[in-house]
């Protein structure tokens, strides 16, 4: 297997000095200073666990022998999916916002997993299934908008909708270019469905800091204004520098009852 890269994990992630550190384990909260006096910042903050917590959920995502992490199959249909027996969490976003990058990202810290990372935009054509021991499963689901497979809107409405073990969709979104008009369909989709989901803002280290201000500004507008099913706290994420990747690793490990308390730090 592949060394882990630096900062995947919290141990590394700890000698850092301290506004380093916690740029990279709450990168919302980095932007906090740059806001007008005033600004509410309450959704900043609604999950901010501890670092107990964190090491916990990390835990879950590092593979030993009796804990193991591993890609179990693929299905272009739900009825060809591995069974739901485990609370199970998905991914999507359009083609090209690093989706694939962001679950190599989580599974850092298991560099047997071979989750593919493509060059060409929509190479995800089905949903990719991987199971966290005996955990949870995660699905990496096929990109929608350019490049998506044709079969996409069956394929994803049909597991949206049947997959009675899934807890939570997490939906990425560009953190350089913001919601685009497929990430409101996208929206739309999982509010018809009633399907709780999150928002997680991609590619942060692209953006320049008052780029990412005004999407996170805007995109939390939208969820306070336009949705019902969306967790009002943004995830900000790094798949590079892995700024947000341990506290969505938290996130995950919360929403699919392997963190029965977080305790806020």
């Amino acid at each position: 297997g592949r060394a882990s890269p630096p900062l995947a994990a919290l141990s590394q992630v700890l000698r850092l000095e301290r506004s380093r550190r916690t740029a990279i384990v709450f990168p919302l909260q980095k932007l906090e200073r740059y806001l007008a006096p005033g600004t509410d910042t309450a959704r900043f903050r609604l999950f901010q666990p501890g670092m107990a917590a964190l090491q916990r959920a990390e835990a879950l995502f590092r593979s030993d022998r009796g804990h193991p992490i591993d890609y179990v199959s693929s299905a272009v249909r739900t009825d060809h999916a591995p069974p739901a027996a485990l609370p199970e969490v998905c991914f999507i976003g359009r083609s090209n916002v690093g989706k694939s990058s962001l679950i190599r990202a989580l599974f850092s810290l298991a560099p047997e997993v071979e989750v593919r990372v493509s060059k060409t935009p929509g190479h995800t054509k089905k949903m990719n299934f991987f199971k966290v021991g005996k955990y949870f499963t995660l699905v990496d689901m096929p990109g929608y908008g350019y490049r998506a497979p044709q079969d996409f809107v069956e394929m994803v409405e049909a597991y949206l909708q049947e997959r009675h073990n899934l807890k939570r969709t997490f939906l990425l979104v560009d953190g350089v270019v913001g919601l685009q008009k497929t990430d409101h369909i996208a929206v739309e989709m999982l509010e018809e469905f009633g399907i709780p989901y999150v928002m997680v803002l991609t590619k942060i280290d692209r953006a320049s800091r008052g780029v990412l201000l005004k999407n996170v500004l805007e995109i939390q507008e939208f969820v306070k204004e336009s949705t019902q099913g969306c967790f009002p706290q943004l995830f900000l994420v790094s798949s590079v520098e892995f700024s947000g990747v341990h506290l969505l690793r938290c996130f995950v490990a919360h929403v699919t009852g392997n963190l029965p308390t977080v305790e806020a730090s």
